[in-house]
């Protein structure tokens, strides 16, 4: 890896970077079974900021065939950064065969664009499991990528929305029924939407329960409102929050691009914890999904240990319908070591300023520190909450 020869791609296989607008990547994703928020223009813009973005397109045969947007940040005053690719890239097209070349021609093109040519490190976060075929590690180790190793893998549960609305709830764990059972009786109004009203309103009652948990939060909630003022109509996140006397008590936010929907958040007001409004919002929100045919619904982000009621709302959602599995992780791709130390340095300074600044707003109540704006953390797969 400590070379920057460019690899030819395959036959019939071209790479196009920076060459379409915002419009015309949006259309583009609407073709991919994989797409996801992360992929979106505005995700990306919010995160980053328009000079630290950019957008590479694989084509075989004239035909795009896998895409991925990457997020730049650059070391001041080094000629050293990183490009980060979130959840890409995306590769799986509706309606057609999935081909391990063509992940391998989208892996090659990306190292050829920004290890090879732009002298970054690149780092991969794509959208594999455990227990996906081993032909993609063998694919990622020959094109130039080493994984990292010391990182602790993430957890999801992957819950299969194929059976019918009635197996869904069948499969259901017992105790997670008896409390949806309890919600319905409670006679909750049920609000949806994708507008800034409804999503000031979720942010207050997430507000009143990160202060009562005391937990440091897995996603900027403030970022996903903005990005959600500048998404299209057909990407928006959905907003479904449960009233009860009048006041908001739960809600949730959740994205569904593509053949898959990500729950990104979720909260229950200090006034509404013994409503069950979550457990309502959720199954009402699987209905909805049925209806649209998404095949998966990711229940984004678990962890046992660190919390374990979060993890049994979870679990006990999916039932025997749910999948616990573990990403691969993240993929390491550069040409030069001492670029590579620079940003790993860079990367654990962060870290470390970030840790801090947390343990500040925690002890104190407020932020004491701007935010990080170009070097914040691109690493974590969020973890919705309830």
């Amino acid at each position: 890896m400590a070379h920057r020869r460019l690899r030819e791609l395959a036959s019939g296989y071209t790479s196009e970077v920076d060459a379409v607008d915002e419009q015309r990547w949006c259309q583009i994703l609407d073709g991919f079974d994989d797409a996801n928020i992360f992929h979106t223009w505005p995700y990306a813009i919010v995160t980053s900021g328009r000079r630290h973005i950019s957008h590479l397109v694989l084509k075989e045969d004239g035909e795009i065939v896998a895409v991925a947007q990457a997020r730049i940040a650059k070391l001041p005053f080094l000629n050293v950064g990183i490009a980060y690719v979130r959840w890409g890239p995306l590769w799986r097209r509706g309606g057609t065969e999935n081909k391990a070349d063509t992940f391998r021609q989208a892996v090659r093109a990306l190292r050829n664009e920004f290890v090879c040519k732009r002298g970054l490190v690149l780092r991969l976060f794509p959208i594999l499991f455990q227990d996906d075929p081993a032909c993609f590690a063998e694919i990622l180790a020959e094109e130039g990528y080493s994984a990292l190793s010391k990182e602790s893998q993430s957890r999801t549960i992957l819950m299969d929305l194929a059976p019918s609305v009635q197996d869904l709830h069948e499969g259901m764990k017992s105790h997670w029924k008896r409390e949806l059972k309890v919600a319905e009786r409670n006679r909750l109004e049920v609000l949806e939407g994708s507008g800034d009203d409804l999503f000031s309103a979720f942010v207050e009652i997430y507000n009143e329960m990160v202060s009562r948990k005391k937990f440091v939060e897995p996603n900027d909630i403030n970022q996903f409102r903005m990005i959600q003022t500048q998404l299209p109509p057909k990407l928006k996140m959905r907003i479904m929050l449960c009233r009860s006397g009048g006041d908001i008590c739960s809600g949730l936010i959740c994205s569904a691009i593509g053949k898959t929907a990500i729950y990104l958040f979720g909260a229950t007001s200090n006034n509404g914890m013994k409503s069950r409004g979550s457990y309502l919002l959720q199954w009402k929100l699987i209905e909805k999904l049925k209806q649209e045919s998404v095949a998966v619904y990711d229940l984004n982000g678990i962890n046992p240990a660190k919390n374990p009621g979060t993890y049994k709302f979870k679990s006990d959602l999916a039932g025997v319908n749910g999948k616990d599995v573990y990403f691969q992780g993240r993929f390491d791709s550069h040409a030069s070591l001492v670029s590579y130390m620079c940003v790993e340095c860079s990367g654990r300074f962060r870290k470390l300023y970030q840790s801090l600044k947390e343990l500040a707003k925690a002890a104190r109540g407020i932020n004491l520190w701007p935010k990080a704006a170009s070097w914040r953390s691109q690493s974590s797969h969020g973890e919705g909450n309830h």
